[in-house]
């Protein structure tokens, strides 16, 4: 019951404000209209409410009062979430400039830092751990504080990095929020072995089930044919949670690298490959890999189930596989990944526009 019941209750709470949302995106004029909205990749051909994130972030928000004690790192991440999800919101109505985005989603990181989220460590593939938290600067504003310095820019660098990368994997109908629901499954399932030794693991847990189950009850109207986008604000805060989850599991960083390991890759070969084309890393076009599938012949539907079950069959081995076995299995995926974006990239039309 300890796990049940927050997954219950942010799963109905999703349910219940989702439709709502959606009235709410109408009537204010947050939808998606690829007759206005002339951005290459869109897919769509109808006009969708946007804004999804509103009811994925009051469900689980509402969920950690109900559930939680009151913490700093709490207190963090849920202010943190409602940036990045009023930040979206207004970019989902009026194109924010993407440098501005970048910088506010830094921002948001930041607060959850110093709220007292970080890394001070990354397991070693061959066995050990590698420390980030051996330089400390120590300074009195208003009583004592301290910035362990490679570890906090090692986790504002993680959470900005995700938060994107999850933005980018929004392709298709559903895709991006069965990503998130199998990742936060999967952190889910990496803590439970440590709460015997680590008590606060209990808390990692609830907050990722929590996670998942607003997910999850978004995805109902998000499936093809969507009712409703997440729009912005739903990637934001949705890669923001796998992110900070994934950090106070106990840097279990590697485990979510894997079980995202086909949008990471995607979004950083999109990235390379616009720098290389002479393009803004931001300028949106046709070539991640779902775009890729669609020119295949492939359904909305068929693409996101694709995309689960790969994170879904990484989750496994990042479960299941020591360290070393584990990077082994992230570098083939990567190299298979990769070899199929060059030849899709290679072979297939190229369609910027439309």
């Amino acid at each position: 019951m300890t796990f049940l019941i927050p997954f219950i209750a942010s799963f109905l709470i999703s349910v219940v404000l989702t439709p709502l949302t959606i009235i709410f995106a109408k009537k204010f004029g947050f939808v998606d209209n690829p007759k206005v909205h002339k951005h290459p990749a869109i897919v769509h051909t109808k006009t969708v409410p946007r804004a999804g994130g509103i009811a994925v972030f009051a469900a689980v928000f509402l969920c950690v009062l109900l559930f939680f004690n009151p913490a700093k790192e709490l207190f963090g991440i849920l202010l943190a979430g409602l940036i990045l999800v009023i930040i979206g919101v207004v970019d989902d109505k009026y194109e924010l400039n993407s440098w501005l985005k970048l910088a506010l989603q830094a921002l948001a990181a930041l607060i959850v830092v110093l709220s007292g989220v970080g890394i001070s460590f990354i397991t070693d593939p061959t066995g050990g751990v590698i420390r980030l938290d051996t330089w400390r600067v120590v300074f009195d504003f208003f009583g004592r504080h301290s910035i362990v310095v490679f570890a906090d820019l090692f986790a504002l660098f993680w959470i900005v990095w995700v938060i994107n990368m999850v933005n980018f994997s929004t392709g298709v109908d559903g895709q991006m929020p069965g990503i998130v629901f199998v990742s936060l499954m999967v952190i889910f399932a990496a803590t439970l072995r440590f709460i015997p030794t680590d008590p606060n693991q209990l808390v990692v847990s609830q907050l990722a089930l929590v996670g998942a189950g607003a997910t999850l009850g978004f995805l109902i109207f998000n499936f093809f044919p969507a009712k409703i986008f997440p729009g912005d604000s739903g990637s934001y805060f949705l890669g923001f949670l796998v992110a900070v989850v994934a950090i106070l599991s106990g840097a279990k960083v590697g485990t979510a690298i894997l079980v995202m390991a086909v949008p990471l890759i995607d979004g950083v070969f999109t990235i390379f490959r616009r720098i290389a084309e002479g393009k803004s890393p931001f300028m949106g076009d046709r070539k991640h890999l779902h775009h890729r599938l669609l020119e295949l012949g492939w359904g909305q539907r068929r693409i996101a189930l694709f995309y689960w079950l790969l994170c879904a069959i990484l989750g496994s081995i990042a479960l299941f596989l020591p360290s070393v076995q584990k990077l082994f299995a992230g570098v083939v995926v990567a190299v298979i990944i990769l070899g199929g974006l060059v030849w899709l990239n290679m072979n297939l039309p190229q369609k910027d526009q439309g």
